[in-house]
């Protein structure tokens, strides 16, 4: 019973802690929007810049996690390089020890009591959040909400492990893991990645540290094992990926790793050796901060010049993994929707991925109306099955990110990924059609007339031209590739009247036969609605921004 009345309202304390660090985060990140996401694009041109924002970016949400996953979405969708990537990590294990601060403010900063300013920070948040009906003062309340019931967690969990501090076996454990520096690292790591959140076990090591439970060796390796345990989120968002972002979740766990293994050399040295009597010495929640703070700095500072070396191992164990990985890589992760902004960049990246693949079948579909070949019209049909899986993974996520908390924008943004996306399956589907047309030509012997071939393939060329235009003024809100769309699939229109026309006539003056003139004007039939979808996809963003 004792047990229970020290876990019950532990594991209820660290509960608000890490829903109070989450709400928090997200308020932040969503009240900035897109800021965040556009700050990592621009500001990571070279990888000291990346340190800083990745320093600071971590400082804000307070989670080094979510920052790796970010960082695995950007390289995952090619928006960032391993080079960039490499600084955002290392900065984002500085700005993670921000949360420390903040916990141990209690012993440095008595106006931030717990008592009295948690709750009040709750009620104000609460109120805001129900009262509230502009979006972003709603995420603010979250802030102010998530703020208060992270100190409210920090309160519960420290006052609940007050009486294990008269339990022998407990002080001893901690006794054991100072003494043996591996156990105390494998704790720290352990712990972190079961709660994947180095901010929290953090959390949990300073409300231990407040009633004088932990010596000041162990927790020094435990917060060396706190940073191996944190990358195991960034590997789980690499595992669905493609090899550069596992390589970027390698790196940041051979980060931790190989400053570990420096640091805590240095540390049994030191402690072991040269001042083994503070070794053994309670450590204060302030210490735990100051040694989380000066860790992180300190690797950094250590491993920045030897970073492109670190990079180069994640690659070799990357590659060694994907040797039989698959050749089509989507770079949609579910675990990015927890981050919509990552989420909603990496649903365009797929998109325009497919809009290059559906452009490859519309351009083979003109080389095999000019001369037939099997092994383009393979391509077409293998194109297609590569479309209706892209079409079914983009639709799925764009679902799931649409019933998200999201802002207007973005669920605009999203509704478009939606109906451009119907657009190309529909144009990959047209393709597809003249494939098996130019099949039934080769299998039956027979072919086009001169004139005939010459007025498909100038059709053919118009309409990859539209598509071109299309997909130009979707993608850049061109005006100027929106009217040529409009143009061109305008004159598509008046060709395939004019084809169907003179396809009659050299049908009933025998100039044709009626089965090679019927593939005629189906194929004439597909070229025109492939042109029907492209101005479609045009008029998705050209009109939606005009409103």
């Amino acid at each position: 019973m004792e047990i229970l009345e020290i876990l019950i309202p532990f594991a209820g304390g660290l509960g608000m802690f890490i829903y109070g660090m989450q709400t928090m985060a997200q308020g932040l990140e969503n009240a900035a929007g897109g800021k965040m996401k556009s700050f990592l694009e621009i500001l990571t041109r070279n990888k000291l810049l990346g340190v800083l924002l990745g320093a600071g970016i971590t400082a804000v949400i307070q989670s080094s996690s979510a920052t790796t996953v970010m960082v695995v979405g950007f390289v995952n969708a090619g928006i960032m390089n391993l080079q960039q990537a490499m600084g955002v990590i290392m900065g984002a294990n500085i700005g993670t020890t921000v949360t420390g601060w903040l916990v141990s403010s209690t012993e440095w900063a008595k106006f931030l009591s717990p008592a009295t300013l948690a709750p009040l920070a709750v009620m104000v948040g609460t109120v805001i959040m129900m009262t509230g009906k502009r979006f972003k003062t709603k995420e603010i309340a979250k802030i102010v909400f998530g703020f208060g019931l992270l100190f409210m967690g920090i309160s519960y969990m420290s006052a609940s492990v007050a009486p294990l501090k008269e339990n022998e076996a407990f002080c001893s454990l901690f006794v054991t893991l100072g003494k043996n520096p591996l156990l105390g690292i494998l704790a720290g790591a352990v712990v972190t990645a079961i709660i994947q959140s180095s901010s929290a076990s953090v959390g949990i090591l300073q409300s231990l540290a407040f009633a004088g439970l932990v010596p000041f060796n162990a927790a020094i390796y435990i917060i060396m094992g706190q940073n191996i345990g944190t990358c195991i989120t960034a590997i789980l968002s690499g595992l669905g990926a493609n090899k550069n972002a596992k390589t970027a979740g390698l790196m940041h766990l051979l980060f931790n790793i190989i400053g570990t293994a420096i640091f805590s050399t240095g540390a049994i040295i030191y402690l072991s050796y040269a001042n083994p009597a503070w070794a053994s010495g309670n450590i204060t929640q302030t210490q735990i901060g100051l040694v989380h703070t000066l860790f992180n700095i300190a690797t950094t500072l250590l491993l920045f010049p030897f970073s492109n070396l670190i990079i180069k191992m994640a690659e070799k164990i990357a590659c060694r993994e994907s040797k039989n990985e698959k050749t089509f890589e989507s770079f949609l992760d579910s675990r990015l929707l927890e981050t919509p902004g990552i989420a909603l960049q990496a649903l365009e990246k797929e998109l325009f991925e497919m809009s290059d693949l559906v452009r490859e079948a519309l351009t083979l579909s003109r080389d095999v109306i000019a001369s037939p070949n099997e092994e383009k019209l393979n391509r077409i049909n293998e194109i297609e099955n590569i479309s209706d899986r892209m079409t079914a993974n983009i639709s799925d996520y764009a679902l799931q990110l649409s019933s998200m908390d999201i802002s207007q924008n973005e669920h605009k943004e999203t509704l478009e990924i939606l109906q451009v996306v119907s657009d190309l399956e529909r144009i990959s589907d047209q393709c597809e059609n003249i494939s098996e047309y130019t099949l039934q030509l080769i299998q039956t012997g027979m072919s086009f007339s001169d004139n005939a071939r010459k007025q498909l393939l100038a059709m053919a060329e118009l309409t990859l031209s539209c598509y071109d235009h299309s997909i130009k003024a979707f993608c850049h809100q061109d005006s100027d590739a929106f009217v040529l769309t409009i143009e061109e699939e305008t004159k598509i229109d008046r060709m395939e009247i004019e084809g169907r026309s003179e396809n009659i006539r050299r049908i009933t003056q025998h100039r044709c036969e009626a089965q090679v003139g019927i593939i005629f004007q189906d194929s004439l039939v597909s070229l025109e609605r492939i042109s029907d979808h492209a101005r479609n996809i045009a008029e998705e963003r050209s009109l939606s921004s005009a409103d």
